[in-house]
C-alpha cells in the first residue's frame, strides 16, 4: 500500500511595499518609545535606587521618555545604526524584483526622512577613507535566516555609537570562567554605553556565531524581576541571576555616577563549539533601548501600539543637597570654576559651541598646519551634541550628550587654545583629566537619554562652521537654565571614579540562588 502524500503548504505571498511601511513604521516608533518591557523594569529601577545622583538621572531619562512619546521626538539624538534579524517562513515567498535586505533600506530612508519626525543620519560610507555621511542612515545591517510557516518575522533595533562601540568578544580557553570575564569586561566599559541598561552575552559558535548570539540576545524581552521573583529553572538562569548581581554590585549606576542599578537584565545565549575552544561575546544596550517584533502574515503591513501614559510615573523632583549653582557662560573664569565640587548640579545660561568627533579632527589638524579654529574657542564652553534636525517651532531637535571619551586624544589641543569647558557623557581618561585639571579647566556631563528634556533648554541655534558636517557641524547653542554636573573639577577629581566606589557592594542580591 502506498503511503499518502503529505499535503503541501499554501504559499504566502509577501508584498514588497508591506515589508517596506512595516520597516518604516517599526523605526518611527522605536525612534519616540521605549519597549514596554524596558521601561517597566527602568522605572521599578528608580522607584528603589538609593543614590540621589542615579535617581535624578534615572528621572530625567524617565520624564524625557514620556515627552518623547507625546511629541513623537526621537528619545536620543543618536537614533542609531538600524540592525534587523528577519527569519523568513520556508512557504513565504517575496513579490518583485528586490532582495529583503533592500527593501529594509527602502524603508531605513524613508523613517528617516518623515517630516514629522526626521531622524539623525549618522551612517558614513568609505569607513577607511573619506566617511562621507551617506545622508538617509541607509545601509542597515540585515541577518536572513529561514525557518518554518508562512510568515516574515523581524526584530528590528536602532543601536546608538556609545553603547555599540562598547561591544567585546574574547576567545577564551574552555576551562575559564565566562561568569569572571562578564564582570571583568563590564567594569572596564566605563559609562559611554549609557547606563542603565541591558548585556546580551554570547557563548559559542565560531567567533562570529558568538557576537551574533550577544546582539540577538540583547533583544530578547526583559523578565528579570519574573525569574528573581520565580528562580532559576537551569544553569543559565541561575548564571543570569549571578551575573546580575555581580554587576549591580560594581557600584556604576546610572549614566556611571554611582548607584545600586547599572544593568536591568543580562541575557545569554549559547551554541556547541569547537572542543578547544570557548568563544565569548558581550553587547551591552543602553538606556535607549530601541528595539521591537513584528510580523508579516500576507495580510498587510504590521503596526505597532504606543505604551499607555500610564506607564510612566509622576516624577516628583527630591529636593536637592544643595541649590543648583547658576551660571552664566558667557562671564564664566577659570577663578568661578575653581569653587566648583564633583557631583555638583549646574544651571548653564548663555552662548556654548557645539563640536564632535569630525569637527574636533579638522580643528586639530588645521592648528597643526598652523591655521586658527574657524571660531575663537578662548573663553568658551564646547557641548559634544550632534542633534536632531529641528521640525515646528523647534530651534534644534532633540540634543542629547555623545560619549566624550572619544574626545580625548584632541582635547589638550583645544584647552592650549583656551577652551573653558566641555559637557558630554561618560568618563575622561585619567591623561585627559589631569590636563583638564592643568589649565584650571572642567568637565561637565548631561544626562545620555534624556535628549528631549535637554533641547528643552536650548533657546536658540546656528551653524558658525563647517557646515558641510551636517549633524556634526560646529554650532552655536543659546542656553537657558541648562542642567548638568560637574564631573572633573578644577582640580582633576572625578565623579566617575568617586561615584562608583562610594556604592560599590552596595547592591542587594536579587534573591538567593545558586
Amino acid at each position: 500500500m502506498r503511503g499518502r502524500k503529505k499535503a503541501m503548504p499554501d504559499i504566502i505571498v509577501l508584498k514588497a511595499d508591506d515589508i517596506i511601511e512595516t520597516v518604516r513604521a517599526a523605526l518611527q516608533h522605536i525612534a519616540v518609545h521605549h519597549a514596554p518591557d524596558y521601561l517597566a523594569h527602568l522605572v521599578a529601577a528608580w522607584r528603589r535606587e538609593e543614590s540621589p545622583a542615579a535617581k535624578a538621572a534615572m528621572g530625567q531619562i524617565l520624564e524625557s521618555s514620556r515627552l518623547a512619546a507625546l511629541g513623537r521626538r526621537p528619545i536620543c539624538q543618536d537614533t542609531g545604526l538600524v540592525t534587523v534579524f528577519a527569519t523568513l517562513g520556508q512557504s513565504a515567498v517575496i513579490a518583485g524584483d528586490r532582495t529583503l535586505p533592500e527593501l529594509v533600506d527602502e524603508g531605513v530612508r524613508l523613517a528617516w526622512a518623515e517630516a514629522g519626525n526626521p531622524l539623525r543620519a549618522s551612517i558614513v560610507a568609505d569607513p577607511l577613507g573619506s566617511r562621507r555621511n551617506t545622508g538617509d542612515n541607509t545601509p542597515a545591517v540585515t541577518h536572513v535566516s529561514l525557518g518554518l510557516g508562512g510568515a516574515l518575522e523581524m526584530v528590528i533595533a536602532a543601536k546608538g555609537g556609545g553603547s555599540e562601540n562598547k561591544a567585546r568578544a574574547a576567545m577564551l580557553n574552555p576551562a575559564d570562567s565566562v561568569e569572571d570575564w562578564v564582570v571583568r569586561t563590564v567594569e572596564t566599559l566605563g559609562a559611554g554605553w549609557c547606563p542603565p541598561g541591558v548585556i546580551g552575552v554570547g557563548v559559542g559558535g565560531g567567533a562570529e556565531t558568538a557576537m551574533l548570539l550577544a546582539k540577538r540576545a540583547v533583544l530578547d524581552p526583559i523578565d528579570m524581576g519574573e525569574l528573581i521573583a520565580r528562580g532559576p529553572a537551569t544553569p543559565e538562569e541561575a548564571m543570569r541571576l549571578r551575573l546580575y548581581d555581580r554587576i549591580n554590585s560594581l557600584g556604576v549606576g546610572a549614566q556611571g555616577l554611582g548607584g545600586m542599578t547599572t544593568v536591568v537584565d543580562v541575557k545569554i545565549a549559547t551554541r556547541p563549539t569547537h572542543a578547544a575552544s570557548l568563544p565569548v561575546a558581550l553587547v551591552p544596550q543602553c538606556a535607549a533601548n530601541r528595539h521591537a517584533r513584528v510580523t508579516l502574515d500576507g495580510s498587510g503591513p504590521a503596526y505597532l501600539d504606543p505604551p499607555p501614559l500610564s506607564a510612566w510615573p509622576e516624577i516628583e523632583a527630591a529636593p536637592p543637597r544643595l541649590a543648583p549653582r547658576r551660571v552664566n557662560v558667557d562671564a564664566l573664569t577659570r577663578a568661578e570654576m575653581a569653587d566648583w565640587r564633583v557631583g555638583e548640579t549646574l544651571l548653564l545660561s548663555g552662548r556654548i559651541l557645539t563640536a564632535r568627533d569630525a569637527a574636533h579632527r579638522r580643528i586639530v589638524e588645521g592648528l597643526a598646519r598652523g591655521a586658527p579654529p574657524p571660531v575663537p574657542l578662548d573663553g568658551r564652553v564646547i557641548y559634544y551634541v550632534g542633534p536632531v534636525d529641528p521640525v515646528g517651532d523647534e530651534v534644534v531637535g532633540p540634543a542629547g550628550p555623545t560619549t566624550a571619551t572619544r574626545m580625548d586624544p584632541f582635547t589638550p589641543a583645544l584647552l592650549d587654545q583656551g577652551v573653558l569647558s566641555m559637557i558630554g557623557k561618560a568618563e575622561r581618561s585619567p591623561e585627559t583629566a589631569h590636563a583638564i585639571a592643568a589649565r584650571g579647566a572642567t568637565y561637565l556631563i548631561a544626562v545620555g537619554g534624556a535628549a528631549v528634556l535637554v533641547a528643552k533648554a536650548i533657546r536658540a541655534a546656528r551653524v558658525v562652521a563647517f557646515e558641510d558636517l551636517g549633524m556634526e557641524a560646529i554650532r552655536e547653542f543659546v542656553v537657558e537654565d541648562m542642567p548638568v554636573t560637574v564631573a572633573v573639577s578644577a582640580d582633576g577629581e572625578s565623579v566617575h571614579a568617586a561615584g562608583p566606589a562610594a556604592w560599590r557592594g552596595r547592591h542587594r542580591a536579587a534573591a538567593p540562588h545558586g
